[in-house]
């Protein structure tokens, strides 16, 4: 892969990955970093965006949830990251690159109303810091 396209399929690739859809950004990632075309820094700040984007949306779907569904009506592993995200707030975001469980915790984020800006710190910090020993692995 090789200009635009590579850094679009980049982004959409660390985007969807970081939604309720699987998928594996890092696998893309490491092989642009390999191949040496792009700046190492620039597939990091792609990669970031689009998988701190990707959060974004799911932290949004939770905030959305949360106005039909009430607590008592949360499925009981939902209640787990829910009750993971009370006890340790924000900062837990900061491993909403895990799979299956990272996606709970921006669901449950929204859900619970935390600050958007904190939110959006903590899951950009966490994937940079991700995303950033990746690329450094493969350069």
């Amino acid at each position: 892969m090789q200009g635009p396209f590579a850094l679009w399929s980049l982004f959409a690739s660390a985007f969807i990955s970081a939604t309720l859809a699987p998928g594996g950004s890092e696998a893309v990632l490491a092989y642009l970093a390999h191949q040496a075309r792009h700046e190492p820094q620039t597939l990091l700040f792609i990669a970031t965006l689009g998988n701190t984007l990707g959060g974004v949306t799911t932290w949004l779907l939770g905030r959305l949830a949360a106005f039909r569904y009430p607590a008592d009506s949360l499925a009981r592993n939902h209640l787990k990251a829910v009750g993971s995200v009370r006890r340790y707030g924000d900062y837990l975001l900061l491993l909403s690159w895990l799979p299956v469980v990272g996606d709970g915790f921006c669901f449950a984020a929204g859900w619970l109303r935390l600050s958007f800006w904190w939110s959006l710190a903590a899951m950009a910090i966490g994937k940079g810091l991700r995303y950033g020993l990746i690329v450094y692995a493969f350069i």
